[in-house]
């Protein structure tokens, strides 16, 4: 779009001189003889820089500027004037005249000025962009978001702190310690702590005690506002409120996923609650269950729910890895300390400082490492391999095993000390086989999960699969339920996953009703026969009736040696 120009002045041969002018260099150029011509323009369109004589028959020009700047346009104003003196150029430019020139105007000056005042416009309206863009993001944001200096004057604040704090805009400019108290106070706390030590601040999962949202829980940061010279100048306060976890723990029917968790069962809802209460508590948890349960999942849920979620997280897969490896990788080693070590390595331990370290399998570590185990829990600090130097930490740990610990102690293989300071609280996860409800569900997951990861369109398993992984005991639990999945999907052709590609150990489990209706699982050769039987030895409804094709439900005939009967 051309670049706009308003000239206003009652000489005729000036209005058309500039116009020419302003024409000639690309201009697009409007022209008006007096006030009242050159204010229906302005309400008829917008302008990106106006000329504006100050002398004009009735109003003046410095009549003109002051409804500019009333209206709160951001067209620069250059006023024109034939008798220049210090008086008017002191109004005009008082009043936010962008500049002032003086008749004769010469062709140099006026592009000279023009150039000028247009790249001032461009930077007012980039200014204004961003900050209308912030003002969006600032207020787009669900968190109450409040500034304040150092003195807690409210600086600006968002739309979402009314909701959250049922404050609005009426209060910039007061200080925030003056307002009426109609909560707990905490926000002010924070704020005063940041002020004072010139670093964030925060708290998670507070009740607010909010005399206008009862039981409301929030979570509250502050950051110091510094400049790029490291000056500090006042505080962010940010009010996330979580009051929904508290209705989701009351609630927990509807919840079929936590994190990367999926389950609807009633365990599953017992699990998640106990996530819930241990997701801030800087406890150690032990996590309990069968191999492929998701032992690993819970550990990273309850380190992402936490206010250590920023932190590190650190697997360490206990059995993976020989004693002596073990040692090195849980606490590192300085050159030198054994054959091999030739620098320094940092380990496992320091590297989750200030997060989560989780051991998985802990049952199968040495009675060695017990002990130093046992002492970082106890004292906190550790002493890499070949250095006698402890090294403090702040590390919450979390430990997962599938093996019965009580009976390692019994059978003195496990230290009973050790035990009950790992599992200061228990998180213990059903088998599949126990919340065969889940099962759904959980082929749904994988279904969208394999479909990514393997490129393929998948939409469902046929009933027949349904019904054996609804039978089946499941002993590799969840992780066996995936991997069978992943199987079918490299195997299957089409979009819906029939018995034909299961792995083998499920191939020969067929639901297949009796004549008492009860449902029973058979052997392959087995259901085959009852098939045949059940519809009067058709081998076309008998494949049909098991889900399979007819070159597989033929190829299993004369596998079995199946002797056909003559209809």
């Amino acid at each position: 779009m051309r670049t706009r120009i308003l000239i206003i002045d009652d000489e005729e041969n000036i209005r058309f001189t500039l116009k020419s002018f302003l024409l000639d260099w690309g201009y697009e150029v409007v022209i008006a003889k007096d006030y009242h011509e050159a204010l229906a323009m302005i309400d008829a369109s917008d302008f990106d820089l106006i000329f504006a004589d100050i002398f004009l028959e009735g109003k003046t020009g410095i009549d003109f500027l002051r409804e500019v700047k009333n209206r709160n346009m951001n067209s620069p104003v250059i006023m024109i004037t034939g008798v220049p003196n210090i008086e008017t150029a002191s109004d005009a430019l008082r009043l936010g005249a962008f500049d002032y020139i003086s008749k004769p105007i010469l062709k140099d000056t006026l592009l000279r000025v023009t150039k000028m005042a247009l790249q001032h416009k461009a930077l007012v309206d980039e200014k204004e962009n961003y900050r209308l863009n912030l003002k969006a993001i600032f207020n787009s944001v669900k968190d109450a978001i409040i500034t304040v200096d150092q003195k807690l004057h409210v600086l600006e604040i968002n739309e979402a702190a009314k909701d959250v704090c049922n404050l609005s805009r009426e209060v910039i400019g007061v200080p925030l310690g003056s307002l009426p108290k109609h909560c707990s106070g905490q926000c002010l706390v924070s704020i005063e702590e940041t002020i004072h030590k010139k670093q964030p601040a925060e708290v998670y999962h507070i009740e607010c005690r909010h005399k206008f949202r009862p039981q409301q829980i929030v979570s509250i940061t502050t950051y110091p506002l510094l400049s790029n010279k490291g000056i500090f100048s006042g505080v962010v306060l940010v009010v996330s409120d979580e009051t929904y976890l508290a209705d989701l723990a009351r609630d927990k029917k509807e919840c079929k996923q936590f994190h990367t968790i999926v389950g609807k069962s009633e365990k599953m809802q017992t699990v998640y609650s106990l996530i819930e209460s241990l997701s801030n508590i800087q406890t150690t948890v032990l996590i309990t269950g069968e191999s492929g349960t998701g032992k690993g999942l819970v550990a990273e849920a309850l380190h992402l729910k936490g206010e250590r979620s920023h932190k590190p997280f650190i697997n360490v897969n206990c059995a993976a890895l020989s004693q002596n490896l073990l040692e090195s990788e849980l606490f590192g080693h300085v050159k030198g300390a054994f054959t091999g070590a030739v620098q320094d390595r940092i380990g496992r331990f320091q590297k989750a400082d200030g997060g989560t370290i989780f051991l998985d399998e802990i049952g199968d570590i040495s009675p060695r490492m017990q002990l130093q185990l046992l002492r970082v829990l106890q004292e906190k600090e550790f002493e890499k391999v070949g250095d006698s130097t402890p090294i403090r930490i702040d590390v919450r740990i979390v430990a997962a095993t599938n093996q019965n610990l009580k009976e390692k102690i019994r059978q003195r293989k496990f230290r009973e000390d050790l035990y009950y300071r790992l599992k200061v609280v228990e998180v213990n996860l059903p088998p599949l086989r126990d919340r065969r409800e889940d099962i759904p569900l959980l082929v749904n997951h994988f279904l969208n999960k394999l479909n990514k990861k393997i490129n393929k369109e998948i939409v469902a398993i046929s009933s027949d699969v349904q019904k054996i992984f609804m039978e089946y005991q499941w002993p590799g639990n969840v992780r066996e339920l995936e991997h069978t999945l992943e199987h079918a999907f490299i195997l299957c052709p089409q979009s819906t996953i029939t018995v034909d590609y299961l792995p083998g150990i499920l191939k020969g489990l067929v639901e297949v009703k009796t004549t008492s209706g009860e449902d029973i699982t058979i052997e392959e050769s087995q259901a085959i026969l009852q098939a045949l039987e059940k519809t009067a030895w058709s081998r076309v409804k008998a494949a049909r009736l098991l889900g399979m094709s007819r070159s597989t439900f033929y190829r299993k005939i004369e596998e079995y040696k199946i002797k056909m009967r003559d209809i």
